[in-house]
């Protein structure tokens, strides 16, 4: 298992272009949308934050001279088919969200910096240093109504490449939304006549119809009767600024080592995920001494698009919010105890629950309890496989 380092060292300061507003290159329609009730969840409530590195490709004779004009002609031409993210949230009666499709546009800054790519470390991994010199200000980033939902940065590298840093509102799309829009972006960018994957909005897909269909529960939605949860969990009771974030690089040599304590049978039809997951769940319930007879817990947010999901509900194309939280539980003992070739298949049956049917049941459950303060269980932990985030738009 390899430590991976990053550059620590490095600082640098933007010199920034004065802000400004992109709007779609064509006339888009001006109607009201409405979201999903996975859209609207309060948790969603804020700006998500992504930067992406872009090495400049030397022989490339087709490509633009400076990629900050060529991204935001782009972006104004993205804007045309994703209309919405030009708009701005409104909260009608009721407190639901919806878009005004106003097309009053994003916000685009551009920017300099005198530092190679090289210089971020390889690999290039969070925490960025200097990562507030590569995103413009995006104020209150919990106050989500009548503001931009999307503010970009677009740096130019000392070595022609280049690093777009962008804030976008949770409550119009997912991480898998995003990279769909940003790909539309940069397809149009290279000159082509259209993006590859069209936007589909159909966000009624989410939204609840039937609040007697739910039919599968989930621990995340029940309200919490211990109030005092929080004491048996050091990780709860913990001030975040003394813990220490850290990654670590599993590699092929690394995975044959854990795939070796578990039958063959099993290994060969378990995913890097399900595996690393397991070891994880059960490393991190040891090292934290929990009780022998308490019980812990996994959440998997998990996207509910791709070829994995025969019965998905999500068309392709959908950019809003389409992720779902099962959630395992064992005690102690259980996950402990067991082989590890259990605990794998706690990850797999997981997983498999989030069905047509459940999902359908998740929303209702949603719809019903979004006036609910968000619960905060204790000795859960949680994942998400966000390895093919790229690939599962196409």
């Amino acid at each position: 298992m390899q430590l991976a380092t990053r550059s620590t060292m490095l600082s640098f300061k933007a010199r920034r272009s004065e802000a400004e507003l992109v709007s779609p290159a064509q006339p888009t329609p001006h109607e009201t949308k409405a979201l999903s009730d996975i859209d609207d969840q309060r948790t969603l409530w804020y700006y998500k934050t992504v930067i992406a590195f872009f090495r400049s490709l030397p022989g490339h004779s087709n490509l633009p001279d400076d990629p900050a004009k060529a991204i935001k002609a782009a972006l104004a031409e993205a804007l045309v088919y994703y209309y919405p993210i030009a708009g701005r949230l409104r909260e009608p009666a009721g407190g639901k969200l919806a878009v005004d499709c106003t097309a009053e546009g994003v916000v685009v800054v551009e920017a300099d910096v005198d530092v190679q790519l090289e210089e971020f470390g390889k690999p290039l991994l969070p925490p960025y240093p200097c990562v507030e010199e590569l995103l413009c200000e995006a104020g209150e980033t919990r106050a989500v109504v009548r503001k931009p939902l999307l503010l970009m940065q677009i740096t130019r590298l000392k070595c022609g490449g280049f690093v777009i840093g962008f804030h976008m509102c949770h409550n119009i799309s997912d991480g898998f939304g995003m990279v769909q829009f940003i790909r539309a972006v940069a397809e149009l960018a290279r000159g082509e006549a259209l993006p590859t994957i069209l936007p589909i909005w159909k966000r009624d897909l989410l939204t609840a119809h039937n609040p007697s269909f739910i039919t599968h529960s989930n621990l995340a939605y029940k309200p919490a009767n211990d109030l005092d949860y929080k004491f048996e969990d050091v990780m709860l009771s913990t001030n975040p600024e003394h813990m220490i974030v850290q990654y670590f690089l599993f590699g092929p040599r690394e995975m044959a080592a854990i795939r070796s304590h578990i039958g063959e049978h099993v290994a060969s039809s378990t995913t890097t995920f399900e595996m690393l997951t397991a070891i994880m769940w059960r490393c991190r319930t040891i090292a934290l001494g929990y009780k022998s007879n308490l019980r812990v817990r996994l959440m998997i947010t998990m996207n509910a698009r791709g070829k994995w999901n025969q019965h998905t509900l999500i068309p392709r194309g959908y950019y809003g919010n389409a992720h779902f939280s099962p959630i395992a539980e064992a005690t102690v003992d259980e996950l402990c105890g067991q082989p590890l070739a259990h605990t794998v298949e706690l990850v797999r049956k997981t997983k498999l629950r989030v069905t047509k049917e459940c999902m359908k049941s998740m929303v209702e459950t949603i719809s019903l309890t979004r006036q609910w303060p968000p619960r905060m269980m204790d000795r859960i932990y949680e994942v998400s496989d966000t390895k093919w985030i790229a690939t599962n738009v196409t």
